[in-house]
């Protein structure tokens, strides 16, 4: 039973998108930090820190390939946001899912860089299908992010729906170079998926502003 000053709140409210940018900021700072704790000293004998260094490229190639994701991710984010006037509850954990994926990065970011570190080929298949896993399952939050912005126009600024309507073809695509990624690496050599790793990053930056204004991203 409802006191007399007890204040009825509506699930379906809008609200400012301050606090879920605030946090998404942190939560990928914190990621990229996570990153760096991967890449460790090496264990080498008298004299052979030189050479310890120079046989842990695994690692500094796999923290590279994450953290320009990771960045890309944010500048997505940014861009995408100076789209949305409020947040209602559905984006709000729609955005709780691209968290939770991106978040996951740096376990299959370690995997994978001590497989290739071992050079045992079934350990790196595994764990390339692993990294393009946990990659595609980013892309579907992305996908799950436009679908509900193209049904939500209300939640807008200064853009149709019909906009992020257009840009589900680019999680798609991530999804599917992520599946191709992964299937080549179970008999390709590990420079291939890894090539492919790189690139989608390098496809979401350059379409950060919409697959229809593709080119250098402007600052905002």
């Amino acid at each position: 039973m409802e006191g007399p000053h007890q204040i009825k709140r509506d699930p379906a409210r809008l609200s400012e998108t301050n606090r879920v940018e605030a946090f998404s900021d942190g939560v990928l700072a914190i990621v990229i930090t996570l990153l760096v704790i991967e890449v460790r000293p090496p264990e080498t004998e008298h004299g052979q820190l030189l050479a310890g260094l120079l046989a842990q490229w695994p690692s500094y190639l796999a923290y590279l390939t994450s953290f320009i994701y990771v960045g890309v991710i944010w500048l997505n984010h940014h861009v995408l946001f100076n789209r949305i006037a409020r947040v209602d509850r559905g984006l709000t954990l729609a955005n709780l899912v691209l968290l939770l994926t991106t978040a996951f990065l740096p376990f299959p970011t370690a995997v994978l860089a001590d497989s290739i570190q071992e050079g045992d080929p079934a350990n790196m298949s595994v764990a390339i299908a692993l990294y393009a896993l946990v990659a595609g399952l980013m892309c579907v939050s992305w996908f799950l992010i436009f679908v509900y912005l193209s049904r939500h126009p209300r939640l807008l600024a200064g853009v149709e729906a019909s906009f992020f309507r257009a840009e589900l073809i680019r999680p798609l695509m991530g999804m599917l170079g992520y599946a191709v990624a992964g299937a080549i690496g179970l008999f390709a050599p590990v420079v291939v998926p890894l090539t492919v790793f790189l690139m989608l990053p390098a496809f979401y930056y350059l379409t950060a502003h919409g697959i229809r204004h593709a080119g250098p991203v402007r600052a905002s």
